[in-house]
C-alpha cells in the first residue's frame, strides 16, 4: 500500500501541497444509478413530472456541484473545471447517470465526477420523490481517469 498522502507525520488529516507539481489535461468519468419504479419510469419519458423536467434540472445540478467540490469535501483542491458532462438516460431501472469531467491543472478530478454523479442523483430524487419514496441511489462509482502522475485508470470489474 501507498502512503497515506492525507495524513501528517502525527497521523492528522491534511489538504496535500501540490504547488510543484505541473499541470496537466486530466479527466474522470463517473456512474451511478436512481432506481425507480415503472410508475416513475413513465413519467420520466413521457416528461409529466409535476416537478417539472427532471432531467435538465439533475444535468444542471451535477454540473455546478462539479464546480463546488471543494466546498464540500474539506482536503479538495480548488482546481479549474474546464468542462463537466452529466448525461442522464432513462432506463427500465430508472435514470442512468454519467459525468465526465475535464481541467487542466495540478490534481485530478476524480472527487468532481464523483459529487457531479452524486448531485445529479439527489436532484432527480428530490423531483421525483413525490409520486415515490422509495426511489434510491446506488452504483456511484469512478468509471476512468486519465492524466497525472498515477497515469490513466479504467474500471475492469464489470
Amino acid at each position: 500500500m501507498s502512503e497515506l498522502t492525507h495524513l501528517d507525520a502525527r497521523g492528522h488529516a491534511r489538504m496535500v501541497d501540490v504547488t510543484l507539481k505541473q499541470p496537466t489535461v486530466r479527466s474522470a468519468t463517473a456512474t451511478g444509478l436512481v432506481r425507480c419504479g415503472p410508475a416513475v419510469v413513465a413519467v420520466l419519458r413521457d416528461g409529466t413530472a409535476p416537478k417539472g423536467d427532471v432531467l435538465a434540472v439533475a444535468r444542471i445540478a451535477g454540473i455546478a456541484a462539479a464546480k463546488r467540490t471543494p466546498e464540500l469535501l474539506p482536503l479538495a483542491h480548488v482546481i479549474g473545471v474546464h468542462g463537466a458532462v452529466v448525461d442522464l438516460d432513462v432506463i427500465d431501472e430508472g435514470v442512468r447517470i454519467t459525468a465526465t469531467v475535464r481541467t487542466a491543472d495540478r490534481t485530478g478530478v476524480e472527487m468532481e465526477a464523483l459529487t457531479a454523479v452524486s448531485v445529479a442523483a439527489l436532484a432527480v430524487v428530490d423531483m421525483v420523490k413525490g409520486l415515490d419514496k422509495s426511489v434510491r441511489i446506488t452504483d456511484v462509482q469512478l468509471e476512468a481517469k486519465t492524466g497525472g502522475k498515477s497515469g490513466d485508470w479504467r474500471r475492469t470489474d464489470g
